[in-house]
């Protein structure tokens, strides 16, 4: 990914056994280190996203306590 004018540039301190997989990742895909950092930020945030929709999409179901939980599969013969 080349610097371009939509681009920012960050400073970002990582271990150094981090920094040394990146690396070797980015040679071995043929790609850097900050697409793959850009990549997985973007991949966190897409989850973080989708996980806060599953919440609001719940928000009204009945709340289920562990141990109603653990009767249900008890009476099942689950456990």
């Amino acid at each position: 990914m080349e610097a371009t004018l939509k681009s920012k540039r960050s400073t970002v301190y990582l271990d150094p056994e981090l920094h040394r997989a990146l690396k070797i990742q980015a040679a071995e895909t043929e790609s850097n280190v900050s697409e793959l950092i850009n990549h997985a930020i973007k991949q966190a945030l897409i989850e973080d996203r989708d996980d806060l929709a599953s919440f609001r999409d719940r928000a009204k179901e009945e709340l289920v306590t562990f141990e109603e939980v653990l009767t249900d599969l008890n009476l099942d013969g689950t456990v």
